[in-house]
């Protein structure tokens, strides 16, 4: 008699699962009138954000317990809630899908795609605004593209390969308490007055977890490259990926700008501020719509290949179980 709602033979039970929370990704995406547990980390995080400012032993050990809290938190209310009977799997298998945004990406690229080819370049900025942080106001056309472009290799891995590779090799909960800590990360991570002390555990956090999974995001476009038969050196994305200041982000936006023969960094607007960004890839590209839907198809089978790896791994690790 079968345990739980997946009891199949062996590892193939966690296989189905993790094939089932991509598959929901790709089909649901993070529909917008829908409740999401990013958006109550996030109304946590603001709640937070005074006390750990004004911590009696200061912002920094203020910041570290917050992010401390809300992954142990985040982590502790999933196993709560999977460990249910027979809910509980169906609430994981929505907990899985949930923490993967390569759907919810695919879907905002090719809204600003969709409005820069019809001719509206207003509306593009407004919509990239929503997924960038950089000032979008005056952006041209090639520098929207360039942005939407950069955030797409970005998030590959922050949104997608990182998460899915919590979820693979320890469950719903570990890869909860990685979006905690992402989420801190996106929220305080940045090096201004306000958030400097507050954030710097959180982003040192983020680095770690996403540590493998950044590299492990750069080998799948890397190869991807090949078989599209866009080879790439690996010691030109590796060099370039190392120029960066963030130890994981480089990797990614390296590997895809060299597999899809374009350049990123360089000068680009946050909080009004111009910032001088190393350049990654070849120099001398000019973006376009048709440039970044060439990057869409390097990243299409690169997310293919990380999901096959990750998923076989997990499935027969078995680090975790279902129900």
């Amino acid at each position: 008699m079968p345990d739980t709602l997946y009891s199949l033979p062996l590892n193939l039970s966690l296989f189905v699962f993790l094939l089932g929370c991509v598959a929901l990704d790709l089909l649901f995406g993070d529909p917008r009138d829908w409740p999401h547990p990013v958006r109550l980390i996030g109304k946590i995080l603001a709640r937070l954000e005074g006390w750990a400012t004004s911590f009696f032993l200061g912002p920094r050990i203020g910041g570290t317990l917050s992010v401390a809290a809300v992954a142990a938190g985040s982590a502790a209310t999933v196993l709560l809630l999977t460990g249910l009977p027979l809910m509980g799997e169906i609430l994981a298998l929505y907990l899985g899908y949930a923490g993967l945004a390569l759907g919810c990406l695919l879907r905002e690229t090719n809204t600003v795609l969709a409005l820069l080819e019809d001719g509206r370049l207003a509306a593009a900025r407004a919509h990239l605004a929503g997924l960038v942080s950089r000032d979008t106001d005056d952006m041209t056309e090639d520098e929207v593209c360039r942005a939407l472009g950069e955030t797409l290799a970005e998030n590959f891995n922050d949104g997608f390969v990182a998460p899915l590779f919590w979820l693979c090799l320890l469950g719903p909960a570990a890869l909860w308490a990685y979006k905690a800590v992402s989420t801190v990360d996106s929220m305080w991570g940045y090096r201004t007055p306000r958030f400097e002390k507050i954030g710097k555990a959180g982003a040192r956090a983020d680095d770690i977890l996403a540590w493998m999974p950044a590299r492990l995001a750069a080998i799948s476009i890397w190869a991807t490259g090949w078989l599209l038969l866009r080879p790439a050196a690996w010691e030109r994305i590796a060099r370039d990926a190392r120029s960066m200041d963030s130890p994981n982000a480089g990797w990614p936006m390296s590997a895809a700008a060299h597999v899809a023969g374009v350049s990123m960094g360089g000068p680009t607007r946050y909080f009004g501020e111009i910032k001088d960004k190393p350049f990654l890839g070849p120099l001398g590209v000019t973006w376009s719509p048709q440039r970044v839907r060439g990057m869409l198809r390097a990243l299409l089978p690169a997310a293919l290949l990380c999901t096959v790896v990750l998923t076989i791994a997990g499935s027969s690790l078995s680090w975790w179980n279902l129900g």
